[in-house]
């Protein structure tokens, strides 16, 4: 399935209102780091379904969003729980440090 790709129209809807925590990848196409943090952000997807929605927002057609949360540098992964920016990571990580992240959300 991959990640879910969110825009500043669905961004409410898809990541302030999700029922379980949410990682936003924000990124851009001419950004070699967030290219080489993409593939992970998938994987993770797939791994992570059901218990952790993990999404991509391109800051370039979303400004809007990338604004409202201060996103200077990118890869800029944010994750989300009940609404709220609860953590993050700049730059590009090793899987493992962004699932050490996740892991610490996740509803037991």
């Amino acid at each position: 399935m991959g990640a879910l790709h969110v825009h500043d129209a669905d961004f409410e809807k898809e990541v302030i209102k999700s029922d379980i925590p949410v990682l936003v990848d924000c990124w851009a196409e001419w950004c070699a780091p967030c290219r080489m943090v993409g593939p992970v952000i998938e994987k993770l997807a797939d791994e992570y379904q059901g218990k952790f929605k993990i999404a991509k927002l391109d800051v370039d057609h979303n400004r809007e969003t990338a604004m409202n949360y201060n996103i200077q540098s990118i890869p800029t992964m944010l994750i989300f729980v009940n609404g709220e920016v609860v953590d993050g990571l700049i730059g590009a990580h090793p899987e493992a440090n962004i699932k050490a992240k996740l892991d610490k959300y996740i509803k037991k």
